[in-house]
């Protein structure tokens, strides 16, 4: 896929996020990579770029205090090689993108499993989203 196409499914997904949760992104970049570089990898101990699909790096905003500010922002990598080569046809990267974006921000606001459970399962407006 082309990485166009694939910004463009990021972008769809952060459109399939809860408006209470939308609302209240700030400080964040979402950045598309083709795979992770040693130092990320080795921050979750993980030992192979294709087995990381993505990652939240910052300060989660439920551990915000009245100190943060003036804070570089906050980074979500989507890293498009290992997620590409989980799926057989476009819908399901769609599909995976979405799962990914969604438990990277669920990071980012600090929600336990359960809740990015909840959150990766709930319906969406959109009847092509999952």
């Amino acid at each position: 896929m082309e990485r166009d196409r694939f910004e463009e499914l990021v972008a769809e997904a952060l459109d399939t996020l809860p408006e209470e949760l939308r609302r209240r992104i700030a400080n964040v970049t979402v950045e598309v990579r083709p795979l992770a570089d040693r130092a990320t990898l080795d921050s979750v101990k993980a030992r192979h770029p294709m087995n990381l699909l993505g990652i939240y790096q910052g300060i989660p905003f439920n551990r915000r205090g009245p100190w943060y500010g003036n804070v570089t922002p906050d980074r979500i990598l989507i890293f498009q090689r290992p997620i590409e080569a989980r799926c057989r046809t476009a819908e399901e990267v769609r599909r995976l993108v979405r799962s990914v974006v969604i438990h990277e921000f669920g990071h980012y606001f600090g929600l336990s499993d359960a809740e990015l459970a909840r959150l990766e399962r709930e319906p969406r407006d959109d009847p092509q989203t999952p």
